[in-house]
């Protein structure tokens, strides 16, 4: 059973470590290790043509697939045959396999997989060197990996990591900087950086401008801003929102920000499987209180077809302030 990502995780400064924190810190230093060990051992295999990783340094909530979609978009447009790669997380099946959005499901390969191959050639496999071997058996002239910046196993000729550049109500992206599970890194700052070519700093429509902080920590590595822009406006009318993605109280104020009548919403885990218990009870809210429903794309798409219908989805994109900055980095290694 998965459980929400804990909002604690992201406050930063506290003046002492709780006893959970304590309790923890000495799994995450074992955690850090051993993602240290196996990327320092493994030989990245090349499997012959450009393999962007848009990955991150903390655990979910940053914004990763939308910059994916954003990527291979830009690269099709140039005339790139350019394929995801992903792992196919929260999904059953293990690949490598070519995602067909007609025939497979979020159960079986993983909801952000099957976003992405309503518009693109998508892969999933768990070993990500046998995804890339069959993606370009497949005709792909380029690779996106969606996630994937401690995974050793490919040799990337592009390393983006995604931060969530939201700083608003006490959160700071980076916690305290503990690794998990005593906080949300995925391994410490400056050993993730070291081997990133640039940031993507993901930040809300409504925000003007990210923490100034933010840009030192970063140092020399080139950044560069986006922000979350929503292809659609919220539905009219009052509503429920519900989300199971790595922050959803993001989500939660996003919908608010954009103008939506949202009289309640309910947070749910990561990639959370939508049972019809859990459904109904979401839908009982809603018709007690008269309102409709709206969720995120990626929570839409682990629906039950049945349900679809009933619930709107709230799609957003990518948008690069520095559009032509994005494409030169693209150019540079696949041409």
């Amino acid at each position: 059973m998965r459980l929400p990502t804990p909002r604690w995780w992201y406050e930063r400064g506290r003046r002492r470590a709780s006893p959970t924190q304590l309790l923890l810190k000495p799994i995450a230093a074992v955690w850090a290790g051993v993602t240290a060990r196996r990327i320092a051992r493994t030989r990245p295999f090349d499997p012959g043509v450009p393999v962007i990783c848009v990955g991150g340094l903390t655990l979910g909530g940053t914004g990763k697939t939308p910059v994916v979609r954003e990527i291979l978009d830009r690269l099709a447009a140039r005339g790139v045959a350019v394929n995801a790669l992903s792992r196919g997380y929260g999904g059953r099946l293990k690949g490598p396999l070519r995602v067909d959005p007609t025939q497979h499901t979020a159960a079986a390969g993983g909801d952000e997989p099957l976003m992405l191959a309503r518009d693109r050639p998508t892969w999933i496999s768990a070993d990500r060197v046998a995804g890339a071997v069959s993606a370009v058996a497949g005709g792909a002239q380029a690779i996106v990996m969606d996630d994937g910046h401690q995974n050793p196993s490919l040799k990337k000729t592009l390393s983006l990591v995604v931060v969530d550049g939201e700083t608003r109500d006490g959160e700071w992206p980076f916690g305290d900087g503990d690794v998990f599970p005593a906080g949300p890194m995925r391994e410490p700052l400056a050993v993730g950086l070291a081997r990133a070519d640039a940031v993507v700093l993901m930040l809300p429509a409504d925000l003007d401008e990210p923490d100034p902080a933010l840009w030192v920590l970063f140092g020399d590595t080139p950044i560069l801003v986006a922000r979350f822009e929503p292809l659609a406006p919220p539905p009219p009318g009052p509503q429920v929102g519900f989300a199971g993605v790595g922050k959803p109280w993001k989500i939660e104020r996003a919908l608010v920000a954009a103008g939506c009548d949202l009289v309640d919403f309910v947070p749910l885990p990561d990639h959370a499987g939508f049972t019809e218990a859990t459904l109904n009870a979401i839908a009982a809210r809603a018709e007690r209180l008269g309102t409709g429903l709206v969720t995120t794309e990626k929570d839409w798409v682990r629906l039950p077809p049945g349900w679809r219908a009933r619930v709107a989805a709230w799609p957003v994109r990518a948008r690069f302030e520095d559009e032509a900055a994005l494409d030169r980095l693209l150019a540079s290694v696949a041409p």
